[in-house]
């Protein structure tokens, strides 16, 4: 089996300590911190809204075990896990309330982040309550976001991490498109409703890799991944509106979180 990026990592960290103490003879080593603890930060997509079985103890994170932070975490041995991810995050969030999880102990960081900045839940109300043309300017008025605040935001976020865990590896993961165009829904939004949804999102994921290049971080693409699960597509991932638990419309499902996100971390990680 292929180990991880960070499992080797993690194995290259300890040989090294193991050669150093058998080879002294004359001068005590100093000790090492050996970096091993994965955290876990973001919104939503991260939290696993949308997944089902939620962590009592999480509120109104809505984080879930179905989450790929949780997946991931449980068949990898990693001295703690921080699961701080929680519904709704915007990258202030993230910096004021999720970054006391990350010390130098911190080997691996996982991230989503910039889509609750950038208003996607208003977008949506908006595409699904007001029609096409509202819905087109809505996300035009997000990407615009996109272009002009949102990449100060994220720079701020990204070098707050790397002071806190300078010894992690940091994947920020984009999200997918939600939309199957001329797919098999037979009601809902139009077709150019949803093309432009999906060109906020790739908008979206273009601006986070930049940012992520720039920072040395390792951007994670879950586009191909989710490709052919879109909603309206015939085996979707992701959930459409749901009328019963709107906070779950437009996420993951178990699955998204399973066959979509975790594989892709995984090879990232």
């Amino acid at each position: 089996m292929r180990q991880s990026r960070f499992a080797v990592r993690v194995s290259s960290l300890l040989l090294a300590a193991a050669c150093t103490f058998t080879g002294a003879t004359t001068a005590q080593a100093a000790p090492q911190t050996v970096a091993t603890g994965y955290a876990a930060l973001g919104d939503s997509y991260s939290s696993g809204v949308g997944a089902g079985t939620y962590i009592a103890s999480s509120g109104n994170c809505l984080r879930s075990n179905h989450a790929y932070p949780a997946l991931w975490a449980s068949t990898h041995a990693v001295s703690s896990f921080a699961f701080a991810a929680c519904n709704g995050a915007r990258t202030s969030d993230v910096m004021n309330r999720q970054l006391g999880s990350l010390t130098r102990r911190t080997g691996l960081v996982s991230l989503t982040v910039g889509g609750s900045d950038s208003g996607f839940s208003d977008v949506m109300m908006t595409c699904v309550l007001r029609g096409t043309t509202a819905c087109v300017s809505a996300n035009a008025d997000a990407r615009t976001y996109m272009d002009t605040s949102l990449p100060g935001d994220l720079d701020r976020l990204y070098a707050a991490i790397s002071r806190r865990a300078p010894a992690a590896r940091v994947v920020v993961l984009g999200y997918p498109h939600l939309y199957k165009l001329s797919g098999s829904c037979m009601a809902g939004l139009s077709d150019t409703a949803r093309a432009a949804v999906n060109r906020s999102v790739d908008r979206l994921n273009t601006v986070i890799a930049k940012r992520v290049a720039d920072h040395g971080f390792t951007y994670a693409d879950v586009a191909g991944a989710f490709s052919g699960h879109e909603i309206c597509s015939a085996s979707p991932w992701l959930r459409s509106v749901n009328l019963l638990a709107v906070v779950e419309s437009y996420h993951p499902t178990s699955t998204g979180q399973s066959h979509g996100y975790l594989p892709v971390f995984a090879r990232s990680a």
